[in-house]
Formats: structure tokens, sequence, C-alpha cells
């Protein structure tokens, strides 16, 4: 009789062991989902408000932390986002080409016959144009809301460099883009900021946002987007949801995986949003971006650089000018919108104090 007992709790003990197991290799591979402490919220509301930030919004696993509004800031007030403007045309080209009007990969030439025959342009792609390796000068006169007509004088932007060997980071790229989107368009009657808000800005609750529209009422791509901090942590709601915003799918998931996929010249940007993936490697340099968007594209070097060496690599961060942030961080299921007026801020040091590492 012992010895049978013993056997059966030997066998017992294997069975458990068999079912325990497993558990632990699940446990171990599920992300990190750790909630951030009211000292690391404090220390980076302080450390964002004393440069100049004027709202701080925090969101984690669907549920405001932190919302605060410093320096004059307001919860109605909306702030320019700048470049931040670029990331939902990138979902609208994609809502485009999941219903079929577009590819991404097809020769902007296919319609704009204007460029066929060209030696550079002539064979130069959608997925180039918004990943900005296309080779063409960035324009940044552009910005300029003295050009009558942006997407006509975008056309005229030469190719300064073969196509997928620079990042030539300006608003000439999006104006292509925005006159390719307005004649595949033209038989709908929509224009690119029509079909944006239809597809993308109204299934988020925003609905019409100020913008820089030229006398064509073409918009600014590049910038120009007004919007409050609740307003943006919508597009990092749909950023978690990987397309999908609340059960509304806004860009299926197979086209929306593509803005996350980086270039052999820039693998820190892939579709208008920004990545930390390099910070796995641990000789990584943390980068100021917009420093470093600063210098003449020609002076750029992205390789072995990240956002945040201590970050989780699958940190995404959608950037404008004078530090506006949305960070998202998916293993965290965590949204962060940063705006501010144009002083000294740090996307590493601020990270660091809100994640406490």
């Amino acid at each position: 009789m012992a010895q049978f007992l013993c056997k059966t709790i030997v066998t017992v003990a294997v069975i458990l062991s068999l079912c325990i197991i497993p558990l632990l290799v699940m446990a171990s591979a599920t992300p990190a989902r750790a909630n951030l402490t009211e000292q690391a919220l404090r220390d980076a509301a302080d450390y964002s408000a004393s440069r100049r930030g004027c709202s701080l919004l925090v969101v984690q696993h669907g549920q405001t932390l932190l919302e605060e509004y410093p320096n004059g800031g307001g919860t109605r007030m909306s702030y320019q986002i700048y470049s931040g403007t670029k990331a939902f045309f990138t979902l609208a080209a994609l809502v485009a080409a999941q219903e079929g009007l577009l590819h991404p990969d097809e020769p902007v030439a296919n319609t704009i016959p204007e460029w066929r025959g060209d030696a550079r342009r002539g064979k130069i792609t959608l997925r180039e144009l918004m990943n900005f390796t296309d080779g063409l000068d960035p324009a940044f006169h552009l910005h300029s809301d003295k050009v009558a007509d942006r997407n006509t004088l975008a056309l005229r932007t030469p190719a300064v460099a073969p196509r997928g060997t620079a990042f030539t980071y300006g608003p000439s790229h999006g104006q292509v883009l925005c006159e390719v989107l307005r004649r595949k368009l033209a038989s709908r009657r929509e224009t690119p900021f029509d079909y944006l808000r239809r597809k993308v800005l109204d299934p988020l609750g925003i609905g019409t946002v100020p913008h820089r529209a030229d006398a064509q009422g073409m918009p600014l791509v590049a910038s120009g987007f007004r919007l409050t901090a609740r307003q943006w942590s919508r597009f990092g709601l749909l950023m978690l949801g990987r397309g999908t915003y609340g059960r509304r799918v806004i860009v299926q998931e197979q086209w929306f995986a593509q803005c996350f996929e980086g270039t052999r010249v820039n693998p820190l940007f892939g579709l208008g949003f920004w990545m930390n993936h390099g910070a796995a490697n641990k000789s990584a340099r943390e980068t100021d971006i917009e420093n470093l968007l600063e210098k003449k594209w020609q002076q750029q070097d992205w390789h072995g650089r990240c956002i945040c060496r201590s970050a989780p690599t699958d940190l995404v961060a959608v950037v404008g000018s004078g530090y506006q942030r949305l960070f998202v961080i998916p293993s965290l299921d965590l949204v962060i919108v940063r705006q501010g007026t144009n002083a000294r801020f740090s996307d590493a040091e601020f990270l660091r104090k809100i994640l406490r590492r």
C-alpha cells in the first residue's frame, strides 16, 4: 500500500510539473504590463512642465492615469502637432490601398503621367514617398503659406539622389502623395482631406480639424493639424489596436503593420512613424530626432540609433516639431501625449522618468 501511494504521489507530481511548466513558459512570454507609479508620473509631468509643456496625457489599459495642462494649457486647447500630421495621411493612403484604390508599391507615374520617362522619378513608388527614400529634394519652401498650389509645385521637385539611397525628410513627398490621392479620388468628387476625414478622423470621433490648406484647397500633408491632447490620444489608441479603434477596423492589420517597417537608409522610420527597435542593440545611440533632422540630409546618419535605450523596443513615436510627441508602447498597453511650446526636451530622459528605468 505504501509503495502504491508513493507511486501515485510521484505520478501526480509529474503530471503537475508538466502542466506548470507550459504555464511558466507562457507567463515568461507574456509582454510586461506593469502599471506606472504615481511618483514616476509626477516626475515625468514636472520634467515636461519645466520645459514649457502645455499638455500631458497618459492612458494605460484604457484608463487615464494623468492629465495635466501646465503653462496656460487646457483640456479644450488644441496645438499644432506639426509633422505628426504625416501619420494621419499615411493611414488614409493605407485605407485607400485596402479599398483597392491604389497599392503602396505602384509607381507614382501610373497616376502622374508627367513623371513617365523621367530617369529617376519615373520609377518612384508610393511607398518610397511615404518613407522618404524616393530621392526627391525635401523642398522645404512648400511649408510656406504663400505657395498657392503646393501639389503642382511639388510635382516639379527634382530627384537629388537615386531611389533607396537617401532619407530626404521634407514636405515634397507628402504633397506628391496628396496629388496622387486627388487624382485617384477625382471620380468620386472627394478631396484628399475629405477622404481622410471620412475614413480616419470621423471614425476616431475627431471630425474636421483645423489644418493648413492652399488656394486650391489642398492640405499641407507634412504639417498643419491642430489637435487637443485627447484627440491625439485616440490616434494612439488606434495604434494600440493595430488599426482598430474600439470595435471598428479603420485600417486592416495587414496594411497597418507596414507602417513599422524601417528602411536600409533609415531603420528608425517606417511610414510616418518612428520606432525604437534599435534599442535592442546595447551599443545603440540615443538620438534627438529633431536635432538630427535639422542637419542637411547628406549629413544625417540614422544607423545604430534609437529613441531611448531604456524603453521597450516596441515603442513607437509620432514626432512633431517643438517636441510634440505621441508615444505608444504596446507591451505596456500605454499611450502618452505630450505637447509643448518649443523648449529643450529629451525624449530619452522623459521616457526614463515615466518608466522608472
